[in-house]
């Protein structure tokens, strides 16, 4: 299953990638070919179309002949030019220079009514074989212009008269020029010039790209698939019951945080199953015990061979108070754990609370021969409720004094740290193991299996760090080690940092 998920992801991954390519080659070759079907044609040939137009006109040997007074310019003249733009495809233009710009006299176009003004932009642009067929007093111009409907045009002439460009010029200069429109390259043009010499390589380099894309996707496909197969696969192995299984931490960043969580699960899962197994294992070991009591006492009555019958039944009323317990402290613990056992919210002076249950216990540390001591400072009040932290305190410092051998010592101080109150309940009694420590807070589990019947249910320091959490506080415990004594802390925030 995990191997066809893999393939079926990486299948889809390299699909994806060709797709992509694909797509954005296509994109990138018809963006190529609009912008250069659309684009502009250069200047430069129209330029020297024009130019050689020009020198065929041979406006020198045309003009010679004409008077230079503008209204003695005869008719014939611009019905000749109308004859040569027909014939040239080209458009024929008189244009006279006064102080005020150029003035348009002659288009045969028919465009420019005589005496309209025309905006000319001239461009540096030189061609040695006009030059050679003009004169001197006479320039060759280049540029464009823009006609009143927004057609654009390039043009090619001469200028004849004594002061050069378009500024400043005095009256009696002419322009004579020949224009044509603006060109730009078709697709189709586009396709005709470069096709054949194009389209070859460019069909290999695109099949190269694709073939080195196709390798490139497959390598990163492998990358992606093969740690969510590892995945696939250790969850097939957890969901079958093996939760030794870890994957290794490798690949992209979102991968290796994936491959993280996944083994933080897989340790989860150990910790909760290796919790069950201890609860299983130890429940049955509290219900057992007292249920044999039970039944044993029960049919000593019964078949009349308890030497005592008011004892046997003591037993079996102490046996089942036990069970009694269990069950309302696991109850206890349920709701707690579901967050539906309500609790009171009022100001605790902590050190009062802790004064009152060593006060309470002081007669189980005399019969006990340990020395019980307090070291309590003033501290803030903290929100919560007073029996349930009492049960708490209880607790630890029951714990304390059953742990701690005759002419031990505990100890209770109350702090202020950290923004809250904290108490510390400290014995020199057994100590805990190192190994036991981490799981003392487990629910049935006991750090001194071997006790025997006196043994407590393994509930009480589970039911005490949910309260105290209940309470958003802290729950600890230190120690050294067997015969070093233990250390439980409690802290709790003050009033105000609740």
């Amino acid at each position: 299953m995990a191997r066809k998920l893999a393939f079926s992801l990486r299948l889809r991954l390299l699909t994806s990638y060709l797709a992509l390519l694909m797509i954005t080659l296509s994109v990138i070759a018809m963006a190529l070919l609009l912008l250069i079907g659309g684009r502009r044609a250069p200047h430069a040939p129209t330029y020297e179309r024009l130019a050689a137009l020009t020198q065929g006109l041979n406006y020198l040997d045309f003009i010679a002949h004409l008077p230079f007074g503008r209204d003695r310019l005869q008719a014939q003249v611009y019905e000749l030019l109308d004859v040569f733009a027909q014939t040239r495809a080209v458009r024929t233009l008189h244009i006279g220079v006064t102080r005020e710009g150029p003035i348009m006299l002659y288009d045969s176009a028919g465009k420019y009514t005589p005496g309209a003004r025309i905006q000319l932009r001239g461009e540096v642009y030189h061609n040695e074989q006009l030059a050679k067929v003009l004169g001197r007093g006479s320039e060759q111009l280049f540029g464009s212009f823009v006609d009143p409907d927004g057609g654009e045009w390039l043009y090619a002439g001469v200028m004849f008269g004594q002061q050069r460009g378009f500024g400043g010029r005095i009256a009696g200069n002419d322009l004579w020029l020949l224009a044509e429109p603006q060109p730009t390259v078709s697709l189709h043009e586009t396709l005709a010039v470069f096709g054949n010499a194009l389209a070859p390589p460019l069909l290999q380099a695109g099949i190269a790209g694709i073939l080195f894309a196709l390798l490139l996707a497959a390598l990163i496909s492998r990358t992606i698939a093969q740690p969510l197969q590892r995945v696939a696969k250790a969850a097939t192995g957890v969901a079958r019951g093996d939760d030794s299984v870890n994957v290794p931490v490798s690949g992209p960043p979102e991968l290796r945080s994936l491959a993280e969580s996944f083994n933080h699960m897989t340790a989860e899962v150990r910790a909760a199953n290796a919790a069950q197994r201890d609860f299983l294992s130890n429940v049955s070991h509290d219900l057992k015990t007292p249920l044999t009591s039970i039944q044993g006492y029960a049919q000593a009555i019964v078949d009349g061979a308890a030497d005592d019958p008011q004892a046997a039944a003591q037993i079996i009323y102490e046996e089942a108070s036990r069970l009694n317990r269990m069950v309302v402290e696991l109850t206890h613990l349920e709701q707690l754990q579901a967050g539906k056992l309500s609790m009171q919210g009022e100001r605790i002076d902590m050190a009062r609370l802790c004064e009152g249950v060593v006060n309470s216990l002081q007669v189980v540390a005399a019969q006990g021969h340990i020395q019980l001591t307090t070291d309590l400072s003033p501290v803030p009040d903290i929100l919560g409720d007073g029996d349930r932290l009492a049960q708490v305190l209880t607790n630890l410092v029951s714990n304390a004094l059953k742990f701690t051998p005759a002419g031990g010592v505990v100890r209770v101080a109350v702090a202020r740290s950290g923004g809250g109150a904290k108490v510390t309940v400290r014995d020199s009694g057994v100590g805990i193991a190192r190994g036991d420590l981490p799981r003392i807070f487990e629910r049935f589990y006991q750090a001194d299996k071997a006790r025997g019947p006196q043994r407590g249910n393994g509930l009480g320091l589970a039911i005490a760090q949910e309260i105290v959490e209940a309470h958003e506080g802290r729950l600890s415990a230190e120690s050294g080690g067997e015969g070093c004594g233990a250390e439980f802390v409690v802290w709790l925030p003050e009033v105000d940092a609740v």
